[in-house]
């Protein structure tokens, strides 16, 4: 199946043609992001490599869900691409769009305030998400923290305090994978 248009643009027909929601939601991710030439910030690599590291860790958990994998899979395309949530629900679903909505961060607008502040909002908000999406935040904390405290010490300090502030009110998910990502922050920190 081709979903690729000649311009680099991706394409939404083919895609409802996959049955099985985790494949289609798989390529839905990586023609999204190669659409718009989306690399990892410190190896280079494909962006929709990250997604599918964060779907992995979520498919190990036993609650995982078909649902909760595909969210995962999606969880930065409305932040990163051209993606709509009406894109999303059309593919995938109410239940998979309500997920990425949770996952997608609201407080990005610098004229909210700095960072300290979006990030206390940003919390709050993630505090109240559902356990599913809580699950896979978890999961998207594990790939990020492990990436960032393995090569950017400066940036690493802020991030594991933010992500440490995060953790503590986040504590309605997977309670396995929540201890998992408290000890890849707490080895981060100790890295520092």
């Amino acid at each position: 199946m081709d979903i690729w248009h000649p311009d680099g643009e991706y394409s939404l027909q083919g895609v409802t043609d996959v049955d099985d929601i985790i494949e289609r939601a798989a390529l839905f991710s990586r023609a999204a992001h190669q659409a718009v030439g989306q690399q990892r910030k410190y190896t280079g690599e494909p962006y929709w490599q990250h997604p599918v590291a964060v779907a992995e860790t979520v498919s190990a958990v036993e609650m995982a869900t078909p649902e909760m994998i595909a969210a995962a899979l999606l969880h930065d395309v409305l932040e990163d691409t051209a993606v709509t949530a009406l894109d999303i629900e059309e593919c995938f679903g109410q239940r998979v769009t309500v997920l990425v909505q949770e996952l997608t961060d609201q407080f990005i607008d610098p004229e909210i305030g700095n960072r300290a502040h979006r990030k206390a909002l940003e919390r709050n908000r993630l505090a109240h998400v559902s356990p599913e999406a809580q699950t896979i935040k978890y999961a998207d904390l594990i790939d990020n923290t492990t990436s960032i405290a393995a090569r950017d010490r400066g940036f690493a300090r802020v991030y594991l305090a933010e992500k440490r502030l995060l953790l503590e009110v986040m504590t309605a998910g997977d309670q396995a994978l929540r201890r998992r990502a408290w000890r890849v922050l707490e080895e981060g920190e100790a890295k520092m």
